[in-house]
């Protein structure tokens, strides 16, 4: 794991509470661990390393995410849409394929959902041009696919352009 990964990793377990963990893993079900961080300790966590660790650039970003998803704990998981949502920046179209592994494997509201609205929807309102229509492509695909969080995702993922009013979204004219 790299020092990023294994920092976030170590705050977040030193910021758990078996309280908590039990709650988390009774309220998710039985698909991922908890370590019973808060919300708060997660974003905590990723702000502390993304200040230590200044250096990460857009693959630093992606493949920290990508490490974080990787371990099949709530927290971790939570911390790689975090770290993606504090770098919408810096990613592009060519990110929705790794985020479309990451929602197949979600299978939570709490997961999936942040990906989309926080994630795939500001993404993708930032583009524009050849690169806007083929992200929007991806998101007519993921309609049409058998995952329902992919589909789910499909549906959310402009609702925050569509709130502010600027939305221009082909399927929500």
């Amino acid at each position: 794991m790299s020092e990023a990964g294994d920092f976030i990793d170590a705050a977040l377990q030193r910021e758990s509470t078996w309280q908590r963990a039990e709650e988390t893993r009774s309220r998710l079900g039985p698909e991922l661990r908890s370590y019973g961080a808060s919300v708060g300790a997660v974003r905590g966590a990723v702000r502390d390393a993304l200040r230590r660790y200044r250096h990460l650039g857009r693959d630093g970003i992606t493949a920290l995410s990508s490490e974080l998803w990787a371990v099949p704990v709530f927290e971790r998981r939570l911390a790689a849409v975090v770290l993606l949502q504090s770098h919408l920046a810096v990613l592009d179209n060519s990110d929705l394929t790794r985020i479309e592994g990451f929602l197949r494997g979600a299978r939570l509201p709490e997961l999936a959902d942040p990906l989309a609205v926080d994630v795939v929807g500001p993404l993708i309102a930032g583009l524009d041009g050849a690169a806007r229509r083929r992200a929007e492509a991806v998101l007519e695909r993921w309609l049409q696919d058998p995952d329902p969080w992919l589909r789910r995702a499909a549906l959310l993922a402009p609702t925050g352009e569509l709130r502010s009013g600027a939305g221009r979204s082909r399927r929500f004219p």
